[in-house]
């Protein structure tokens, strides 16, 4: 083998390894992407001041339970650990327990770019997205890169059940 062609094949190999470490590159960007939401964002990605539309029927069981409290079925309190919590996608709120008998709710929604908060463990409520973490007695940034802590939301309890107001 020539001097010339050791060099152009050792280019290819160059060439090869920049163009797999590229695209490995451009997958975990595309992992970390989401949508655009402006700072300040309510849970379902609206602009501060900017009317949001009216929350239609079929986002929860919505109704009056027999001690007359109204609001939207999240769950049981039983099925909420104490010193952890429980994620409720659906209606992107976060009910913790942080100590026996005391719940917590917070907004689901990551004020760093609205991504959905997923895990409760440790103490604390994470965001896959970017690593936020959030405490879950009143939902105050631990770790950033959320400037701002979540959203206190409203629940009932009536009868062992917790109730979205």
């Amino acid at each position: 083998m020539t001097d010339e062609s050791q060099q152009d094949q050792q280019a290819t190999r160059r060439g090869v390894l920049l163009g797999v470490g590229l695209a490995g590159m451009g997958g975990v960007l595309a992992g970390c992407s989401t949508a655009a939401v402006p700072y300040g964002a309510d849970e379902a990605g609206h602009a501060p001041g900017q009317q949001a539309p009216a929350p239609s029927a079929s986002s929860g069981v919505a109704g009056q339970t027999a001690g007359g409290a109204m609001g939207t079925l999240l769950g049981l309190v039983k099925d909420i650990p104490v010193g952890g919590g429980r994620v409720f996608i659906a209606q992107k709120v976060i009910v913790t327990q942080p100590a026996s008998g005391v719940l917590r709710a917070f907004s689901a929604v990551c004020t760093h770019v609205g991504c959905i908060c997923n895990k409760v463990a440790s103490g604390t409520i994470s965001c896959p997205c970017h690593g936020s973490e959030f405490k879950i007695t009143d939902g105050t940034v631990v770790t950033g890169p959320a400037p701002a802590p979540l959203a206190a939301r409203t629940i009932a309890i009536s009868d062992g059940k917790i109730l979205l107001r």
